[in-house]
């Protein structure tokens, strides 16, 4: 048993920021909006550890430097409360961001005991990376490779007294269950508790996504203006409550938490460091106003492996936009690029995106050969090359250099620039019992060996039949016409939240009357998703049930190419490919 063994529950922890970039007054908000034992916040998407590569390259911090903005609003009060704060904002650099820390705690006149956690740096590396989905090996020199730990140092680090834990690169759940284990004394073996605290990780580890922020059924959100960030009140069987400080905007509703739940996500059997989470075994219900429970999440043992992300530098690349408006928009588009190319061919690119994108009623993601015949698009023309010079002014002049030789209604939305470096995001793995992390903490260093569990695989249906009526029964299969009923959009019935991993993009939707879930999941096959989302092509698509939540989770692989940093496309993080999913009509059941 560990040090925080024997607390009463619940464990309230709250988030404050669900990327590098987010709102700078959310920790202050909830340190003062009530009572809270944890303070956490989530620093690094897959993009941020490109940005803070670019950055050290440049002599600045590898870290998250916001981070110090915000704990010299909060650092003092926390101290004052025993609130503790977990986050990974020392992405490349947790020593300098825990010396950074401690450098500001003495500014201010304050005693804390701020640790960080090393240990998920591979570099240099001793043999190329191999690409967890293809298989090829990176023949680029990587700038970073991080393995993502899991929360046993965070839970070490606490044991040792620490105030403030400053990790690198860790799951984002791991925020949450590295003081899970510290509060209620969990080892390897609780894979239940883990499985429930991974659950409630996922859920606020993307701050007000949670709580109505991005929600398809925004309408219904009061006050988005000023939403609340989440917390998740935790308990010692690993089952939560999502809920948000009284008095905020937005909306903790069973919708609100289902959506995050689908969020960047694959299998059912979701992998981490400390244990395998089965969302297929989560139960949500709305136990009152803004408060959501989680229960029944069954856990098994985690992978023997560690996911490892490695960015390497993949050249250099600039994008012009040009809006085409009136009649012929797709003979516009045609004639804007015979005059581009008259003058840098084409081909003297390593790389060339066009996308036409319409806008206005009936707009959506077009070809550069579609295209509505009259309104308006933007044409997106995205070269990518190792020479900068070859994709800077060379390219960018030679468009503007059209202006006067082109399409009629002629301008542009971006200057003629230089092109800036893009990263590469390479998903690879390393033995789990290679990475040793270590927790330094008033300048003790204590070593963390994985520790693997033991327990039982769960069969496929560990989640139960789907939750039927009152009486239990399961919900029997959709017996109507898939055909019948009346059209109209998809998102009159479903929800759906989008996103990336890595060059994968995934597409949760899910119905909010459980009676239509035999409907969804008869009507939204993986064929039926290609012909209502063109775009997808005829890419490899995995789909995934997830009756527990009355929901449908795709992963539509390679349609972000090779990673967020280096997409091309104007939604490069497939934030909106739910949302043009939801547009399109169908036949809807009564």
């Amino acid at each position: 048993m560990t040090a925080g063994a024997g607390r009463p529950g619940p464990m309230r922890v709250a988030n404050c920021g669900g990327f590098y970039g987010d709102r700078l007054s959310a920790a202050e908000e909830m340190v003062e909006g009530g009572p809270i034992d944890v303070l956490t916040g989530d620093w690094l998407a897959e993009l941020t550890m490109s940005i803070l590569a670019g950055n050290r390259l440049k002599g600045r911090p590898g870290y998250a430097r916001t981070f110090l903005t915000q704990m010299e609003q909060v650092l003092g009060t926390c101290l004052d409360r025993g609130i503790k704060v977990v986050a990974n904002a020392g992405g490349l650099d947790p020593a300098g961001c825990a010396e950074a820390v401690s450098a500001l705690a003495d500014r201010l006149g304050l005693r804390a005991s701020v640790a960080h956690v090393t240990g998920d740096d591979l570099m240099p590396l001793a043999e190329p990376p191999v690409h967890a989905d293809t298989g090829e090996t990176l023949r680029a020199a990587p700038l970073t490779a991080n393995a993502y730990l899991g929360g046993r140092p965070i839970a070490v680090a606490l044991e040792h007294g620490a105030d403030v834990v400053v990790t690198g690169r860790v799951t984002d759940a791991a925020l949450v269950t590295g003081p899970g284990m510290w509060w209620f004394g969990w080892d390897p073996s609780d894979l239940d508790p883990l499985a429930g605290s991974v659950v409630a990780g996922h859920v606020i580890e993307c701050g007000c996504q949670a709580t109505g922020g991005n929600y398809a059924f925004f309408e219904e959100v009061p006050d988005l203006a000023h939403c609340g960030f989440p917390i998740a009140e935790l308990y010692a069987d690993g089952s939560s409550v999502i809920t948000k400080h009284p008095g905020t905007g937005g909306l903790v509703s069973t919708g609100t938490v289902t959506a995050q739940l689908l969020y960047e996500i694959a299998s059912p059997r979701y992998l981490g460091p400390d244990v395998t989470a089965r969302f297929d075994t989560i139960r949500l219900e709305q136990e009152g106003p803004d408060r959501v429970r989680i229960t029944g999440v069954r856990g098994e043992p985690p992978p023997e492996t560690l996911k490892v992300a490695v960015t390497y530098l993949g050249g250099h690349r600039n994008t012009m936009t040009l809006v085409l408006t009136g009649l012929g928009i797709a003979a516009k588009a045609r004639i804007a690029q015979e005059a581009l190319w008259a003058r840098v061919p084409r081909e003297s690119f390593e790389r060339v995106h066009v996308e036409l994108t319409p806008l206005g009623a009936g707009g959506g993601h077009a070809e550069v050969n579609g295209g509505d015949d009259a309104g308006t698009a933007l044409l997106r023309i995205t070269v990518m090359d190792p020479d900068p010079r070859r994709a800077g002014r060379a390219f960018s002049s030679a468009v503007v250099e059209t202006g006067l030789a082109s399409y009629p209604g002629f301008y542009g939305l971006t200057p003629p620039g230089d092109a800036s470096p893009y990263g590469v995001y390479w998903p690879s793995s390393v033995d789990a019992r290679a990475v040793l992390p270590v927790v330094t903490v008033d300048g003790v260093r204590v070593e963390v060996p994985h520790a693997p569990p033991s327990g039982p695989i769960l069969g496929e249906q560990a989640g139960g039949p789907p939750p039927g009526d009152a009486a239990g029964d399961a919900i029997p299969p959709y017996a109507g016409d898939l055909a019948a009923g009346r059209i109209a959009p998809l998102g009159t019935v479903a929800g759906a939240r989008s996103g990336d991993k890595g060059g994968d993009a995934n597409l949760g939707v899910w119905v909010r009357d459980p009676a239509r879930y035999p409907w969804l999941a008869a009507f939204l096959t993986v064929d039926r998703l290609r012909e209502l989302l063109p775009e997808v092509g005829d890419l490899p698509i995995d789909r995934f049930a997830l009756p527990n939540l009355h929901a449908l989770n795709f992963v539509v692989r390679g349609l972000l190419g090779r990673g967020v940093a280096a997409s091309p496309l104007l939604d490069a993080q497939a934030k909106a490919l739910g949302e043009r999913l939801r547009a399109v009509g169908v036949p809807v059941p009564p």
